[in-house]
């Protein structure tokens, strides 16, 4: 029986994190990299992209890359896929981070309900859940010849609604078309799940409001509201990643791993 420290090692796999630049993507990047896997770093950001992989390679022994793709493109898509394993000649963990978020700057998303337009739905709908499965599609032949493992970042507004009392007086909004994609992507990694069984694990973990730079009064009210009493740092994540990128999840698939600090728990 191998031990805890031998099972969560992932020297030699190579991992994939899509919307590696961001903040959580980057957290789950530096995750598969203290594991011992070389990382390819993929982002429509692609300065960000190299410089996270800098870093990375800087930090571990293990070799990282930061490519750039566009997500709202099929062809971009599937050639990053494709990019990653002419680079490192296979592919072990595909972790898809990239999404749409409350910030994101296109007309008609983060606006209030009555100003959200169809077409920021459908963008977002796009890049948050049709290019995981684009992803998942052309990744499947690589995974499923290694340990393969996809992981797929939801939220826990995939699992519950958004509560609007959290932003009352603030600027902050909480579009639905969020929510409709990435309880998208927890349907979708339960149907991978069963079709790409048992060569390739498919999961999803679903975090709770991150602490960034939100209003004083946003924090106090979802603070209260939190069992742990507090928000989640990028840290509380790294536990996840590591578990459902690496053979410590060896028999867990189409499972959401909530990390939220009690949210959903009322």
């Amino acid at each position: 029986m191998k031990t805890v420290a031998e099972l969560m090692r992932c020297d030699g796999r190579v991992a994939m994190i899509v919307g590696g630049a961001g903040y959580i993507g980057a957290t789950a990047a530096q995750v598969c990299a203290e594991l011992g896997a070389s990382v390819a770093v993929v982002d429509v950001d692609g300065p960000r992209a190299k410089a996270v992989a800098a870093a990375l390679t800087m930090r571990n022994e293990a070799k990282s890359v930061g490519l750039v793709a566009d997500l709202s493109s099929e062809p971009a898509t599937r050639g990053a896929v494709r990019a990653v394993v002419e680079q490192f000649g296979r592919l072990d963990i595909l972790i898809h981070s990239a999404a749409f978020v409350g910030t994101t700057a296109f007309p008609g998303w983060a606006v209030p309900f009555a100003e959200q337009s169809s077409a920021a739905f459908e963008a977002a709908s796009r890049v948050n859940l049709t290019s995981a499965f684009v992803l998942a599609q052309e990744a499947a032949p690589h995974l499923a010849a290694g340990c393969g493992s996809i992981v797929l970042v939801s939220s826990i507004y995939g699992t519950v609604g958004p509560n609007a009392a959290l932003y009352v007086g603030t600027s902050m909004q909480n579009p639905l078309g969020y929510g409709v994609s990435k309880a998208g992507l927890q349907q979708l990694a339960r149907s991978l799940a069963t079709t790409l069984g048992p060569d390739v694990r498919v999961n999803t973990v679903s975090p709770g409001g991150v602490l960034r730079s939100q209003p004083a009064s946003f924090v106090d009210r979802y603070t209260e509201r939190t069992p742990l009493g507090r928000m989640a740092t990028e840290e509380d994540l790294k536990g996840a990643f590591a578990y459902l990128a690496s053979d410590l999840s060896a028999y867990v698939t189409g499972h959401d791993l909530v990390v939220d600090g009690g949210w959903t728990a009322w």
